[in-house]
């Protein structure tokens, strides 16, 4: 008998969303924006709030979708910071400017001035 004989653990693994098995399941991954990230232009600021802190925003992208917040922990863990998605603006803690914008224009976003 094996250590997890009989628990989750010992199943096979299976989709969160169709609670198919992995190697049988069609559902995407992970969801595209209903625009295309090329047809999108991202404001880039850099804003002070309470107490002096400095928070990394990101507006004027399709709120559609389910893209977001996906967009925003991929942020978190390429800038090695928090953030938060509120009223469709991103935002990551700190002054990360220049990194979102060179992982916002890998990705294929156009970066409004």
């Amino acid at each position: 008998m094996g250590l997890f004989a009989g628990t989750p653990f010992d199943l096979p693994p299976r989709c969160d969303r169709c609670e198919r098995l992995e190697a049988e399941c069609t559902c995407v991954a992970e969801p595209a924006p209903s625009v295309p990230p090329e047809k999108q232009s991202a404001r880039i600021r850099l804003e002070k709030r309470k107490k002096g802190k400095w928070v990394t925003t990101i507006r004027d992208l399709d709120t559609s979708g389910e893209h977001l917040p996906r967009l925003l922990t991929r942020l978190k863990q390429h800038c090695g910071a928090g953030g938060a998605l509120e009223d469709g603006i991103v935002e990551v803690q700190g002054d990360h400017v220049q990194r979102v914008t060179e992982y916002l224009k890998q990705a294929g976003y156009r970066i409004a001035k």
